[in-house]
């Protein structure tokens, strides 16, 4: 997720190098050097002093802030879907079911990468507590809530494992709170407009720490759960992984297009990617057998590679 998404962190980080290098600037010294609240929150600092930079340089049109009042609904009628209630077509309904239901797939897999990156950044498996059948459920009926209202799809987003990563702020209450300000932030369009008065380049920036912590963090995994790359087959697992979600996704059509039934359905990189893996895992022979967030068992038909300390040496090697 994070390769994949690296390019776009570049090209709004090169809208304005200086503003995107300032981001990044004060979230490393935040995060490396701060003390009590400033470490906590280095995301929220570069994109404060970045912004602020931006605004010193000319990047920001407050056109649109001026414009908006202080109080307001957050949805407007015509793009709900109550609004098609009127002019109702259930050929055109079970149309778009059916095109749209396949990319659920591509955000359930998302979904369950996420969860496992941020189990194991902080140390609790999610995914067993308080399951994973319940957060993707919570995911799709927050998503079926925002669709009546004309809001896009809520999925997991891997920036947050970033946060996480660096912040080291993991109570659940956080959120929480987080959600109530979102909630009556929403019913102030000044305040969003300020949002989306936000240079592409603050946000190139700070997406460049978060984008690369996603991927960091995806590598630790593999790291603490102890993959053996001297097995083949888990080379051949990761490296179809890797050429299949980032080719696809830079590939001329950025996605495998097929049509069943008269329906075109088009799978992401990601999504392709994340199949392949889960597939030739389970099928080729050699698999590692441990739970999520365990030790990898001791491998007894298999000789441990240790390399001599320098004092172990062979003379003649030393003399070489």
């Amino acid at each position: 997720i994070g390769l994949i998404l690296s390019s776009s962190a570049i090209a709004n980080a090169s809208t304005n190098w200086l503003v995107a290098v300032v981001a990044i600037a004060v979230i490393i010294v935040a995060n490396i050097w701060g003390r009590g609240m400033v470490k906590i929150i280095p995301i929220l600092l570069g994109v404060l002093v970045s912004y602020l930079l931006a605004v010193a340089l000319g990047e920001v049109d407050f056109s649109g802030v001026a414009a908006a009042p202080w109080v307001g609904l957050p949805v407007a009628f015509e793009n709900t879907v109550f609004a098609l209630s009127s002019n109702f077509d259930a050929g055109l309904a079970i149309t778009a079911v059916i095109t749209i239901m396949p990319l659920a797939l591509a955000t359930m897999i998302e979904h369950i990468g996420d969860i496992s990156a941020i189990s194991s950044t902080v140390n609790r498996n999610f995914i067993a507590e308080p399951g994973l059948h319940r957060t993707l459920l919570g995911d799709g009926l927050a998503t079926i809530l925002a669709s009546l209202f004309g809001a896009p799809a809520n999925t997991t987003y891997g920036e947050n494992t970033g946060v996480l990563a660096l912040t080291k702020v993991f109570d659940p209450r956080v959120i929480r709170i987080a959600a109530v300000f979102a909630i009556c932030f929403s019913f102030c369009p000044k305040f969003a407009a300020v949002i989306e008065a936000m240079p592409a380049c603050v946000i190139g920036g700070v997406s460049l720490v978060l984008y690369g912590m996603i991927s960091a963090v995806g590598v630790r995994n593999l790291v603490e759960n102890k993959v053996d790359f001297m097995k083949s087959r888990n080379v051949l697992v990761a490296a179809l992984i890797l050429v299949l979600s980032i080719g696809i996704a830079y590939s001329t059509t950025g996605a495998i297009v097929f049509a069943v039934g008269g329906i075109t359905i088009s799978l992401s990189g990601l999504a392709v990617g994340s199949l392949a893996g889960i597939v030739l895992n389970a099928v080729l022979p050699g698999k590692d057998e441990y739970s999520f967030g365990g030790e990898a068992p001791e491998r007894a038909d298999e000789p441990e590679m240790r390399f001599p300390l320098e004092g172990e040496l062979p003379k003649e090697v030393k003399e070489a």
